[in-house]
C-alpha cells in the first residue's frame, strides 16, 4: 500500500534497531558461564557456589580508572603507590592505553560520581575501594549497561553482579580472637581498636572479632575506639582508653597497630597480647618487647591486593573466565616466629605493611618498588 521506497526504509530501520539492540545486548555485562578461570591458581573463587563471568573480549590497550575514597591511611597510600608500581611493570603497561587514579574522600556522593564519570568517559573498566558495601548498585547497572568491567577490592561491594577480590575479613577478625583466646584463657578487658565507620572491612573484622570471643565461653568485655586504620589516630584513642579505663588484658587493632602499642608504651602501661594487623611497625615492635610481654599475632593482607583487582580486570576485559568473586590468601605470623629480614624489616620505615605478594598470580613488590611512587591523584 505504502510502495517500494517505504519498505525499504522500513527494512532499513529495522536492520538499525537489530544492530542496535545487539550492541546493547552485549553491552550489558557478563555471561555467567562454567569455571574453572585460566589461572585457576589466582583467580579462586570464594566458594563452590561462587558464579563465574566472561565479559566479551575487548582489543586492548584498556582505559583503566582506580576509583580510592578513604586516603588518611598509610594502608592506603601503599596501595594507590602499589597500583602505580604495577601499571608501570613491562607486562601491564603494554596493555594499558590509560591509567587514571583517584581518591574522593569519605564522601560516598563524591566516590560514585567518579565512578560514573570514569563510565560516561569510555574507560573500560574501574577498580574500586568502596566507602560503602551497599551504595553502589546503581553504578553496577550503569556499568553494565555500558560494557564496563567493575572490579571491587578490598571494602568490596554487596553484591553478586560485579567482580569482587578480597580476603576473608571476618576470618581475619576470627583468627585475632584466637589468638586473644588462647592467650587469655580466663577471659579479660579487650581493647578494641576499629577502622572506618561504615565500611565493610570494618564491620566483617569487628563482627568476627566478636563472634569468636563470645563463642569461647570466657568472661571478655570489650572497650571499642576508632582509629580509622591510622596509627597517630589509633595512638591517641588508645591513650584516651587506658587514661579512662586503667588496664587491660589484650588488645587489637584492625590498623594503626603500631600507635595502639605505642600508647601503652607511652602511658607506662603493662605490654598484654595483642592481635592486629601487619604494620611493619607493629612487627618491629612484636620482635624488639617479646621479652616485656607484648606477645603478638599480626595478620591480614598488604595493600598489593590492588594489583590483584587490577590483574583480574585486564583479564576479564580479555575474554577470560574469572570467578564474580575471588578469595586471596592472608598472610600472618606469630610469636615466636618473628624474624628480622624475613617477615619483620628493621630498616624499612614503621608505615610499610609487609606481605605485598601474592605468588600464585605473579605479583610480589619490593618496599623500593612502591614507596618511590606518589600517592598523589594522575
Amino acid at each position: 500500500m505504502f510502495g517500494t521506497p517505504y519498505l525499504k526504509h522500513t527494512c532499513a530501520a529495522a536492520a538499525l534497531l537489530a544492530a542496535l539492540a545487539a550492541s546493547s545486548a552485549q553491552a550489558a555485562g557478563p555471561k555467567v558461564v562454567s569455571g574453572p578461570s585460566a589461572e585457576a591458581q589466582c583467580f579462586v573463587p570464594w566458594t563452590q557456589a561462587t558464579k563465574f563471568f566472561q565479559y566479551a573480549k575487548k582489543p586492548g590497550p584498556y582505559r583503566v580508572a582506580l576509583a580510592n575514597g578513604f586516603i588518611g591511611n598509610t594502608w592506603r597510600i601503599q596501595m594507590i603507590k602499589t597500583a602505580k608500581a604495577y601499571a608501570e611493570q613491562p607486562d601491564v603497561k603494554k596493555q594499558l592505553k590509560e591509567f587514571k587514579v583517584v581518591s574522593t574522600g569519605d564522601d560516598i556522593a563524591a566516590q560514585i560520581s567518579a565512578v560514573n564519570n570514569f563510565i560516561d568517559s569510555g574507560y573500560d573498566a574501574v577498580i574500586v575501594d568502596a566507602q560503602n558495601p551497599t551504595a553502589f548498585r546503581s553504578v553496577v547497572k550503569r556499568a553494565q549497561a555500558a560494557g564496563v568491567v567493575l572490579v571491587a577490592f578490598d571494602n568490596t561491594l554487596d553484591t553478586d553482579e560485579a567482580i569482587n577480590v578480597n580476603v576473608d575479613q571476618e576470618g581475619l577478625g576470627q583468627y585475632w580472637g584466637d589468638w586473644l583466646v588462647k592467650k587469655l584463657p580466663k577471659g579479660g578487658d579487650i581493647l578494641e581498636v576499629r577502622g572506618v565507620p561504615g565500611t565493610s572491612v570494618d564491620t566483617d573484622r569487628h563482627k568476627g572479632l566478636q563472634e569468636t570471643l563470645k563463642a569461647s565461653g570466657k568472661a571478655f568485655n570489650t572497650v571499642e575506639v576508632v582509629g580509622r586504620w591510622d596509627d597517630g589516630t589509633a595512638q591517641k584513642v588508645s591513650a584516651d582508653a587506658i587514661a579512662v579505663h586503667k588496664h587491660f588484658d589484650g588488645m587489637t587493632a584492625q590498623g594503626g597497630s603500631t600507635g595502639m602499642v605505642r600508647a601503652f608504651l607511652d602511658a607506662g602501661a603493662p605490654l598484654v597480647p595483642a592481635g592486629a594487623e601487619t604494620e611493619n611497625g607493629f612487627r618491629k615492635l612484636c620482635l624488639d618487647d617479646a621479652g616485656k610481654g607484648l606477645s603478638c599475632a599480626s595478620g591480614g593482607t598488604g595493600p598489593a591486593q590492588v594489583a590483584v583487582a587490577i590483574k583480574t580486570a585486564l583479564a576479564a576485559l580479555g575474554g577470560t573466565v574469572v570467578p564474580q568473586s575471588i578469595r586471596l590468601p592472608l598472610a600472618h605470623v606469630e610469636d615466636p616466629d618473628f624474624k628480622a629480614g624475613d617477615n619483620v624489616f628493621p630498616d624499612q620505615t614503621d608505615n610499610f605493611f609487609v606481605g605485598n605478594s601474592f605468588p600464585t598470580c605473579g605479583i610480589n613488590f619490593t618496599a623500593q618498588e612502591i614507596m618511590g611512587r606518589s600517592e598523589a591523584n594522575q
